[in-house]
């Protein structure tokens, strides 16, 4: 595996705290980095959810994985069209609650090109 994924240190309401990056609200996370994840950039909202364009930068680097979190109390929806998306590129995906999805992620990331969205918050 060339690029690591970076480990979550850290999940409580409102915040998330990164290996090697900022802490920060929500996280784009995939091999070799990540980002702040800004809703705004794609017109994400609870519901319909997390969209395919949300997903698209994790694997342009690279990701084979896909971790998607539903905030703290699961009021974040994943978007239909999202797992179709997915699955037609092949890729494996996990969908939980935050602090599962972090759990999931991290055991991926020692040995897989995961990447996640996550949402720290309802």
């Amino acid at each position: 595996m060339d690029k690591i994924s970076p480990k979550i240190l850290a999940v409580s309401w409102g915040q998330l705290e990164v290996e090697g990056l900022n802490t920060e609200k929500d996280f784009k996370l995939f091999p070799g980095g990540g980002r702040a994840w800004d809703w705004n950039e794609t017109g994400t909202r609870h519901k319909p959810g997390i969209q395919p364009a949300d997903i698209e930068e994790l694997i342009s680097h690279g990701a084979t994985t896909v971790v998607l979190s539903q905030g703290m109390d699961m009021k974040l929806h994943v978007d239909p069209a999202t797992l179709t998306f997915l699955e037609k590129k092949g890729m494996t995906t996990h969908v939980a609650e935050t602090r599962q999805a972090v759990t999931i992620y991290n055991k991926l990331a020692e040995n897989t090109p995961v990447g996640g969205l996550f949402h720290s918050t309802c």
